[in-house]
């Protein structure tokens, strides 16, 4: 009776272990064990095995329960700020992520032919999101935003309540094994406590790693010096307005190209003076061999 009694035990942990994996991966047992896969084998009804273990068999990985109703948001966003005082826009950068608790995940900062640029991917608390979002827009121009938020609650809490129901069924498996007094038993016990607590490791890292996407938002920022600031246009009110805004755009453009073509020329004064002195060689060479031709042409034939 004794013996019997351990088997049912053993056998109702086994379905706990079914209940929290979802069904996802059972147990199984072969004939080379027949001291506990025998007893198993028994009929056991449903109702007193319940009331021995107080576990419901056919329970969720929740034991059941609702889930609580706090929301885990995943907030992230990207924004593209300009300035004219970068070293002063990455000072200030620096200084109200630290003010707000945050840190740098990443930075890059490099140089091209039309000014400095840098990238960010800053982590802040996210009580402190928008407050940071908003800031950073005053520090710089800013020039696009994109702000999304993710809800994993449902697969968070489905996680945590696996988590506990693993922790639950490893110390019952614990207590079996105090318990145990065949080898092959203790073998069987052992084996399925190896698998719980790679179960509880992999569901605990999961939970730390859903912690840290919430509790910390994810900004990812662009931040580019230019000489001058992108100009908002606003709906112009009559067709003089619209003329006038257009020829200020043309010839903002027009001069903007200048200034731009005269700081690539500014990189590359070698290739100009190497193209020039090309281009130089090339016409002396053409007018050498016209002057040549034309002399050959106003050579008087010798007679017959």
């Amino acid at each position: 009776m004794k013996r019997r009694l351990f088997a049912l035990t053993l056998a109702l942990v086994l379905v706990l272990s079914l209940a929290a994996c979802g069904g996802s991966k059972s147990m199984e047992f072969t004939a080379e064990a027949p001291s506990a896969a025998a007893d198993m084998a028994y009929p056991v009804e449903t109702e007193m095995a319940e009331e021995y273990l107080g576990f419901d068999s056919g329970s969720t990985a929740t034991g059941g329960a609702a889930y609580p109703t706090g929301q885990k948001l995943i907030r992230t966003a990207r924004m593209e700020l300009e300035t004219t005082a970068f070293e002063e826009a990455v000072r200030g950068l620096t200084d109200l992520t630290e003010q707000m608790g945050g840190y740098f995940e990443s930075s890059s900062v490099g140089k091209r032919s039309n000014g400095r640029w840098a990238e960010y991917t800053v982590r802040v608390p996210a009580e402190k999101y928008q407050a940071f979002l908003d800031q950073a827009g005053e520090l710089c121009h800013e020039t696009w935003r994109d702000a999304q938020q993710e809800d994993i609650s449902e697969r968070y809490y489905d996680t945590e309540g696996r988590l506990k129901t693993q922790q639950i069924k490893l110390e019952r498996l614990q207590a079996l094994l105090a318990r145990a007094e065949n080898m092959e038993d203790i073998i069987t016990i052992e084996s399925a406590i190896s698998e719980t607590e790679q179960m509880i490791d992999d569901l605990s890292g999961t939970l730390r790693h859903y912690d840290g996407q919430v509790d910390y938002a994810t900004v990812s920022i662009s931040l580019s010096e230019v000489y001058k600031l992108s100009d908002v246009e606003e709906v112009p009110d009559s067709f003089i307005s619209r003329l006038g805004k257009a020829f200020s755009g043309g010839w903002s453009d027009f001069t903007d190209g200048l200034e731009n073509f005269a700081v690539a020329l500014a990189y590359g004064w070698m290739w100009v003076l190497i193209l020039a002195a090309v281009a130089v060689a090339v016409v002396r060479i053409f007018r050498k061999r016209r002057r040549k031709a034309k002399k050959a042409d106003d050579k008087p034939e010798k007679p017959c």
